[in-house]
């Protein structure tokens, strides 16, 4: 496994997790934001436990590359929904690719996981 792929990782948890604590916790904050994109503070739980099982297995996956690779593609896919829950709220395009950004990076792990199997 390549320094990319562990520096890659780290980043991507910690990053992810700094996003979904405040959505378990009920953050007010958080549900306002949420609130903002049209998302029940019912479903901004269940979205903040689905990032914390995706940092899991993206964690897990630095022992056993399968489980990084699956965590990875299920983060891209909600990445690019939260990219698309801020375009149709119409906030501007820098707020608009953040996720993007980041799903590109999630994906790009995942890529490089199957390139370094």
């Amino acid at each position: 496994m390549g320094i990319s792929v562990v520096v890659l990782t780290l980043l991507l948890a910690v990053v992810i997790l700094a996003v979904a604590v405040p959505k378990v916790a009920g953050q007010a904050g958080m549900q306002e934001r949420m609130a903002h994109l049209g998302v029940s503070p019912a479903r901004t739980r269940m979205i903040g436990g689905l990032e914390l099982l995706a940092v899991a297995g993206l964690l897990l996956g630095l022992l056993w590359w399968p489980i990084a690779v699956a965590a990875a593609v299920g983060l891209t896919l909600l990445l690019i929904g939260a990219a698309g829950f801020h375009a149709r709220a119409k906030d501007p395009v820098p707020v608009v690719l953040v996720p993007v950004v980041f799903a590109l990076a999630t994906a790009a792990l995942a890529v490089l996981h199957i390139l370094n199997a």
